[in-house]
């Protein structure tokens, strides 16, 4: 990744991928839902932005695979990261709809996984992104769409 942004500016008047890149400056680690699912972001570019996860038994369904919110996670948090980035300043975003469709079934030994978010367009109101995740032999696991409501701040 490029060189963290200065936390300390003004962070409204940063640019979305600018936002992205100062939360994510020490070490490519997000310390909310990042932390607690254990995933990182790898990825951070216009319009692209990827993550990776460990997944563990902490996040296991009672049938023993990996909980599929765990996946749906990752994939919102790639997809909505990859509308981020593409915003002005001055601009805020919220999910409206997620969809997603699970492929695979994965266990802690589909890690690392990776999910990435790719923009497909960016309105002045609406924003639409998809996404995919991958275990670490490259099997699709789950894919996903999104459609975020744009907005000023």
């Amino acid at each position: 990744m490029n060189a963290p942004v200065n936390v300390s500016a003004d962070f409204a008047e940063l640019s979305g991928l600018e936002q992205l890149k100062a939360a994510f400056s020490a070490r490519g680690d997000f310390k909310g839902i990042g932390k607690t699912l254990n995933f990182r972001a790898v990825t951070l570019e216009q319009g692209f932005v990827v993550f990776e996860g460990h997944p563990t038994k902490d996040v296991y369904n009672p049938i023993g695979t990996v909980h599929g919110g765990y996946a749906a996670t990752l994939l919102d948090s790639a997809m909505a990261c990859a509308v981020h980035s593409q915003l002005k300043s001055g601009q805020g975003y919220t999910t409206l709809e997620l969809k997603v469709a699970y492929h695979r079934a994965m266990t802690e030994e589909s890690a690392p996984v990776r999910a990435e978010g790719k923009l497909i367009s960016l309105g002045r109101r609406a924003a639409f992104a998809e996404g995919r995740l991958l275990d670490a032999n490259g099997k699709l696991c789950a894919t996903a769409t999104t459609t975020c409501l744009v907005f000023s701040k």
